[in-house]
């Protein structure tokens, strides 16, 4: 028996690959689906199972494809519906692969229609779960993400914690978790930086499973603190159950290289966005006017579904040398599946062309720290809402980039901001945004708050910590 996680850090989401026999059992698979056909080809294995905990809202799976390159079947828990062929299968329900068992465990809560597979090893032994959104390590699931259903956010709360008491709590505690994801996903508010656990360390540990929680106080709990969610992922959830293009149909419209004429033609006529995924040094020193910014070196997909709210978006792209390729893929990650092209030879073509760049003024934490003793500076500060709370300059504007769409009449076109975040990424989105947008008083701060706090800044006058 293999047991294999395919972890993708820029989703914080984990899918697998599970053989036994010559039999291969994939759960929650990504878009691109070579590899786990690679793995199994390489190992004489067959595909047989296309295992989905439920409808994901945060990126689009591979089930689609796979099942059609491999004839496997797709396997979703009780009451899924879709447009293309699946099998629904019966709570405690059995599959067999190879020599061991997967039994679909119908968990409601984070959706109506999912489901934890329970692996039996081939001695009979509960050995894993793959929990999906219904465990992870430290938080469950956010109840409020079904799909165009009549039940509130407390009624699936009030689900959620009759499945992980009825069906995972009693499990054995050797037994091991595998979650559908981890630190940084938007579908939990506490996620674990590990990856893989041990379901009795949970019980220990995961505030949601205490054993003397009463149901109104379970969901008080999951529902407090809970952001909302971010506006691509009813759409995700959507084309996951409705089906999409293929992958490679994606990746070879939107990998066309253009010429500076034909990508200067399309954005006018198409009225496309272009999109710089370079390092944010490189967007600083010379950028496409208007473009906005979404590096490839961050949290590049969800952003990108967080800040581009039309999903049908037609997108041109900005790319490092050799990268465009990652970019497509990573864009039909989250369903961004419309790119037209990438700029071939980069804005060095561009220029060399005589178009007209862009920049944006970027200073040190340092000089930053000299100007600040003028309190009359105006200063956004973008991170999230928690990081603000926890420590912020006290005189800085909270203007969080997860928002800026819907607070842009929160500041001024006729203002100077300094702009900063933690590190220096989110800080070169915001003001691509805002430039595109006609505020061109922008000046960024380069390495964010994690630089100013290493300033002289009195710390008395500027920091504000507070309790989370």
């Amino acid at each position: 028996m293999t047991i294999e996680q395919i972890y993708t850090g820029c989703l914080a989401q984990g899918a697998y690959y599970i053989e036994s026999n010559g039999e291969v059992a994939i759960i929650d698979p990504l878009r691109e689906t070579e590899a786990y056909i690679n793995k199994a080809n390489a190992n004489n294995a067959k595909i047989k199972y296309v295992f989905e905990t439920h409808f994901h809202a945060d990126f689009v799976s591979g089930h689609v494809d796979l099942a059609n390159k491999t004839g496997a079947t797709i396997v979703y828990g009780p009451g899924a519906t879709t447009s293309y062929d699946i099998y629904s299968a019966k709570d405690n329900e059995e599959f067999k692969l190879g020599h061991i068992t997967i039994k679909a465990l119908h968990t409601p809560g984070h959706t109506l229609e999912s489901t934890t597979y329970l692996l039996i090893d081939e001695d009979g032994n509960n050995h894993a779960i793959f929990s999906g959104d219904t465990l992870f390590l430290g938080d469950v699931g956010r109840p409020d993400l079904a799909i165009k259903s009549d039940l509130t956010k407390e009624d699936l709360a009030e689900m959620l914690y009759d499945s992980l008491r009825t069906k995972i709590m009693p499990l054995e505690d050797n037994v091991i978790v595998y979650p559908a994801h981890g630190a940084g996903s938007a579908c939990g508010k506490n996620l674990s930086k590990e990856t893989v656990g041990i379901l009795g360390e949970q019980k220990k540990t995961n505030y949601a499973l205490r054993a003397d929680m009463t149901k109104p106080e379970f969901v008080k709990e999951v529902l407090d603190g809970i952001p909302p969610p971010p506006q691509y992922f009813a759409k995700n959830a959507m084309m996951n159950k409705m089906g999409y293009d293929s992958f490679e149909t994606v990746l070879k419209s939107g990998n066309s290289p253009l010429t500076p004429e034909d990508f200067e033609a399309m954005a006018n006529h198409e009225e496309a966005l272009v999109l710089d995924v370079r390092p944010q040094s490189d967007y600083i020193k010379g950028h496409i006017p208007n473009s906005i910014f979404i590096g490839l070196n961050g949290q590049f997909a969800p952003w990108v579904g967080a800040l581009i709210t039309d999903i049908k978006q037609p997108i041109l792209l900005v790319v490092p040398e050799g990268k465009s390729a990652e970019a497509v893929t990573r864009l039909s990650r989250v369903g961004y599946d419309n790119t037209l092209g990438y700029l071939e030879g980069g804005i060095s073509a561009w220029q060399a062309s005589g178009r007209e760049i862009d920049t944006l003024e970027s200073i040190s934490a340092e000089t930053f720290a000299n100007i600040a003793k003028d309190e009359t500076i105006n200063i956004l500060d973008v991170r999230k809402d928690g990081e603000y709370k926890s420590m912020h300059l006290e005189n800085a504007q909270h203007f969080a980039l997860d928002y800026i769409n819907e607070q842009m009449q929160a500041v001024s076109k006729d203002k100077t901001y300094y702009i900063h975040c933690a590190g220096g990424y989110r800080s070169v989105i915001a003001a691509s945004i805002l430039k595109a947008r006609g505020f061109h008083n922008l000046i960024d701060i380069a390495g964010g708050f994690g630089a100013i706090k290493k300033t002289d800044l009195p710390t008395s006058d500027f920091v504000c910590p507070t309790t989370l």
